[in-house]
């Protein structure tokens, strides 16, 4: 070896000593031989260090990461060697006068992302406009510019970032974008989407939140697909409205349109964890052809000067999940905190056990608005029904009929930045601004599995485009 020797990665004790013993290296091509006679190759990968000491991971031809547990009798050795590199090489196109003009905003989380081999994690990795080159097929669709706008995971997403994205969208817009793409992690992508529709209004154009529930560097990712249907979307859809576009069903088939104040991450890795819930989606794209399933959708092309931030907000606001025998101290300590508002999410209609009561009153005297949302999602919040509910409205509390939490939370922020009147705020939480708000819920809308379930597209769609 003519560079200077660098023990692999991740590897520790016995394990690190023999491979060190035999000059092997991380990205070194390597062939084990086990005395039961089965046989190995491939390229020795960097290792997560928080796992076991007693096997080593190999890449093998079919792309596929395997673990190989390494007896002191098993025989390994050198058969090549070459760098890994996972940086995707820079592509600049020239701009296409007959394509809109689309920016990608790149905030991180896996739709540009690595694995960290280190500590075995996904980091952000890739610039937006590495994704252009991972994705070639989005010169055919739009003139994409991509921008960084932060490197970060989407559970370190806050209010701050909440308005500094609006600010870049509103940027873009007024420098004549014909659609916005935000490059966004998915865990909190529904709390973003939330506070955006608030912060935008009266859009002119299509605000698109896309994400990737798989890593860019495995061949499953399902980034590429929902990058080429979000900027789709952003060039060439009749929508001003901001929307979350993620997979429809786990095989690259299509993926849906959802109203960002209306979806949820449903599932922690299926690729089609998105769904819209209490509703039905706004529409899917296949194959670059867009098809929306509804009509009471904000259309493209309003009066650019009708278009406005508005990001008064008040951080000070918290959420609570009610459990049975929780105790009236954690909400004491949060107004002791000095928050401003506070989410119950509640049983059923929206409920809370007496032992809350009290915290209930002190916050109805220190006129902190207390508003209510349903664990189970679906449904709304009636307070009128029960003995526990009504004990409810009159110390206060503030339905927030059929919200999910992820758009109540960065609501009641919106509110509150406006008012702090509690009537005020209570108007402005039951008054739906961006659709987070629905008047009924149609049967339609409760199945979880849209992309599965028959009757949804029986009702909204010709049966011969079931999948």
């Amino acid at each position: 070896m003519s560079e200077e020797y660098t023990p692999p990665d991740g590897y520790r004790g016995p394990l690190q000593k023999r491979l060190t013993k035999e000059g092997l290296r991380t990205w070194s091509m390597i062939r084990v031989i086990k005395k039961d006679g089965s046989h190995y190759e491939g390229v020795l990968l960097p290792r997560s260090m928080h796992t076991s000491d007693d096997y080593i991971s190999i890449k093998v031809d079919t792309g596929y990461n395997i673990g190989i547990m390494l007896p002191d009798d098993a025989e390994i050795t050198e058969i090549g060697y070459k760098a890994g590199d996972y940086k995707i090489p820079e592509k600049i196109v020239e701009r296409n006068p007959d394509l809109p003009d689309v920016t990608l905003l790149g905030t991180g989380g896996t739709v540009a992302s690595r694995l960290d081999y280190r500590t075995g994690a996904v980091l952000p990795a890739f610039e937006p406009s590495e994704l252009f080159s991972a994705v070639p097929e989005l010169i055919e669709i739009c003139n994409l510019t991509p921008k960084t706008l932060y490197k970060i995971l989407s559970e370190n997403f806050c209010a701050e970032y909440w308005i500094k994205t609006a600010e870049a969208i509103a940027k873009e817009i007024e420098e004549g974008a014909d659609g916005i793409i935000i490059g966004h992690g998915t865990d909190t992508m529904s709390y973003s989407g939330s506070a955006l529709s608030y912060f935008l209004r009266d859009l002119p154009v299509p605000v698109v939140i896309v994400g990737s529930q798989r890593s860019s560097d495995r061949p499953s990712s399902d980034g590429p697909i929902n990058i080429m249907n979000a900027s789709t979307l952003a060039a060439h859809g009749d929508l001003a409205e901001v929307v979350v576009v993620m997979h429809g069903t786990t095989s690259d088939n299509y993926d849906f349109i959802h109203r960002a104040t209306r979806v949820r991450k449903m599932h922690s890795a299926r690729r089609d964890t998105f769904r819209t819930v209490g509703d039905i989606p706004l529409g899917k794209i296949k194959n670059r052809d867009i098809e929306f399933f509804r009509d009471d959708l904000r259309r493209r092309g309003g009066p650019p000067e009708d278009f406005h931030l508005d990001t008064k907000i008040d951080e000070r606001v918290t959420m609570l999940y009610f459990y049975p025998g929780m105790e009236a101290d954690t909400m004491h300590a949060i107004i002791d905190k000095g928050y401003h508002g506070i989410i119950i999410i509640g049983t059923g209609l929206g409920h809370v056990g007496k032992p809350m009561y009290e915290a209930l009153d002190r916050a109805k005297e220190e006129e902190i608005p207390v508003v209510i949302v349903v664990q189970p999602l679906f449904g709304y919040s009636q307070l009128r029904v029960y003995e526990t509910g009504r004990d409810m409205l009159a110390r206060g509390v503030i339905e927030g009929k059929n919200m999910l939490p992820e758009a109540a939370l960065p609501k009641l922020m919106w509110a509150l930045g406006h008012t702090k009147d509690v009537d005020e705020v209570a108007k402005i939480m039951q008054t739906n601004i961006a659709g987070e708000i629905t008047t009924r819920e149609t049967y339609s809308g409760f199945p979880i599995l849209q992309g599965g379930v028959k009757n949804f597209y029986e009702t909204y769609t010709s049966v011969d485009k079931i999948e």
